[in-house]
């Protein structure tokens, strides 16, 4: 029972962690995000094994996140405000070809992130040419292009 309890705790924090770092998407990880990942996971796989290496403790311990991760899927079918909080909302980074710096800030993102989402999904190299860039919730920069 200690490595469930265990788990469900690891897992509650990696998401309050990752939520409160900001959105990335993994293409988007810089060299030293990769790293800070990689130091994580043993961390974490530290906490959540303690002392017990066996292979029925960690068997409890994946079924436990599996089970927590479809849990909150579902939690977050039932009640769209739960939603809202655990994966976040889309932040709108251009209006109308305009910056909002602010929107940037908060998300640690740069013009240069969305003159690249800009170039690989619409071909648009100005952001003059950008009508609205959304940083998604789930990490992505989505583009719509101005009307011609």
């Amino acid at each position: 029972m200690d490595s469930v309890a265990r788990g469900v705790a690891i897992y509650v924090i990696m998401l309050i962690v990752m939520r409160l770092s900001g959105r990335r998407t993994v293409a988007q990880l810089t060299p030293f995000d990769f790293v800070l990942l990689l130091i994580i996971a043993e961390t974490t796989q530290q906490a959540l094994l303690g002392d017990d290496f066996s292979i029925m403790n960690a068997t409890i311990l994946i079924l436990t996140l599996f089970g927590v991760d479809i849990a909150l899927s579902y939690i977050k079918q039932w009640f769209p405000r739960a939603e809202l909080l655990i994966d976040g909302t889309p932040t709108v980074l251009v209006s109308d070809g305009e910056v909002d710096t602010h929107a940037l800030k908060s998300a640690r993102i740069g013009i240069e992130d969305i003159l690249t989402a800009a170039r690989q999904q619409q071909g648009l190299y100005r952001l003059d040419q950008i009508k609205f860039a959304v940083l998604e919730a789930d990490g992505a920069i989505s583009i719509v292009p101005q009307k011609t």
